[in-house]
């Protein structure tokens, strides 16, 4: 199937069938999971491929052979076609808690068919948006490296950050977490200490915000002290994690003269509907409240001027 002429709702409801279990989960995971299920309600459980095969056994599955057809037990299923069967025997179960029980594996298989969907989406997300960028021309190979670059830092210079977002948007991947990263006092570093060292304080920034990303995160520098990143199909918590994790960096950044420091507002893409463009003002709003409370902060100013 050639996927650059076809719509990406389409391709999520034609390329499931491609995928198996260990596409979508960590199997370990789930097999603990059912151990924990199986020590806390004595339920005994057997998670097979669509076909029958088995994965995960906890509990005596011997001379079982699962039947997906005439009795398939509880379908997994991601984006309407089952991927997986989950088979229990509760004959272990006290009677006055097996009604429970099978609210349990309710809700177990209810999570896996939630969790192989937010993989799946995931993943397909990622490889749509590579062929999109081929099919729009965005990615020409050709084209010489640094015609995308910012020549100081290696990110995605404004004019390419911008098709980049445009991109995203055409293939409708929500949610997107956007942040705009703000270099506090960077003014004060080229007034004390000249170009040089301003520019290093640039690059440094620059190291640290690609060090601490993962390999689908967008970077840009849109102006001399600002970048933004963008982080398609964020999961829960993952870009305020990735904001501590760059302000920690800056902060235990050791150096003679600079003291690296950032202010951050983050703001998500959460309609299709939405522009990642219309967000930006958004995120600086926020980072602007970030940047007031961390220049004020105790110790801010002391480390800031130690270079002095």
């Amino acid at each position: 199937m050639n996927y650059k002429t076809v719509p990406f709702e389409q391709r999520i409801k034609d390329n499931v069938k491609n995928y198996g279990l260990d596409h979508l989960y960590q199997i370990d995971a789930i097999a603990e999971c059912m151990r924990a299920l199986n020590a806390m309600s004595g339920v005994e459980a057997l998670l097979t491929e669509r076909h029958g095969e088995k994965v995960v056994s906890v509990g005596n599955f011997a001379g079982f052979t699962p039947d997906v057809v005439g009795e398939p037990g509880r379908k997994i299923r991601v984006y309407g076609r089952t991927i997986a069967h989950l088979y229990a025997k509760t004959e272990g179960v006290t009677p006055e808690k097996r009604g429970e029980a099978e609210k349990l594996l309710d809700a177990f298989a209810h999570m896996l068919s939630h969790w192989g969907e937010e993989a799946y989406l995931h993943r397909e997300s990622a490889i749509y948006l590579d062929e999109l960028e081929d099919k729009v021309g965005v990615r020409h190979v050709q084209t010489a490296r640094g015609e995308n670059e910012d020549a100081l830092t290696g990110v995605f210079n404004k004019v390419y950050f911008e098709e980049r977002m445009r991109v995203i948007d055409r293939a409708e991947v929500v949610p997107v977490a956007v942040i705009n990263f703000n270099i506090n006092d960077w003014k004060f570093v080229n007034d004390h200490f000249g170009d040089e060292e301003s520019d290093r304080l640039i690059c440094t920034i620059a190291d640290i915000l690609k060090k601490e990303k993962k390999p689908d995160y967008v970077i840009g520098r849109v102006d001399g002290d600002v970048f933004i990143v963008l982080i398609p199909m964020a999961e829960d918590g993952e870009a305020e994690d990735y904001c501590w994790r760059v302000k920690r960096a800056c902060q235990t950044f050791e150096d003679a003269i600079l003291a690296p420091s950032v202010a951050c507002g983050l703001v998500y893409k959460s309609n299709v509907e939405e522009r990642l463009a219309d967000k930006l003002p958004d995120a600086e709003y926020e980072m602007f409240n970030n940047k007031f409370e961390l220049k004020n902060a105790p110790g801010y100013r002391e480390r800031l001027e130690k270079g002095i």
